[in-house]
């Protein structure tokens, strides 16, 4: 799942990672960032997620380990996109994790 880190710019990295998570699933901010081969930059996932205007990029599909996080369109947004595809009961708890984590954000 790791992108080639010499031919695109870390954000460009994240949002290929981000691409790949598949509809029902989350991941975390920190897999993520483990994925783009930078386990210590779950922040930057974070920024780097909060500036993409691409909708091809299920940015409310990363969410941090205690909870669903930020969201560009809101939480609210967030929240409902997730119920919608199953990721999350409706009471917003129960995240499908992708399997290979560490279950930290």
């Amino acid at each position: 799942m790791r992108p080639d880190r010499t031919s695109q710019s870390f954000a460009g990295r994240v949002y290929e990672v981000v691409r790949r998570i598949p509809r029902g699933s989350v991941m975390t901010y920190r897999q993520v960032a483990e994925a783009v081969g930078s386990p210590r930059a779950a922040r930057a996932v974070g920024s780097a997620l909060r500036k993409n205007r691409d909708p091809r990029v299920p940015c409310h599909r990363v969410v941090r380990a205690d909870g669903p996080g930020g969201y560009n369109r809101g939480p609210e947004v967030k929240l409902e996109l997730l119920r919608r595809e199953g990721a999350i009961a409706p009471d917003g708890r129960g995240a499908r994790r992708r399997p290979g984590g560490t279950g930290r954000s």
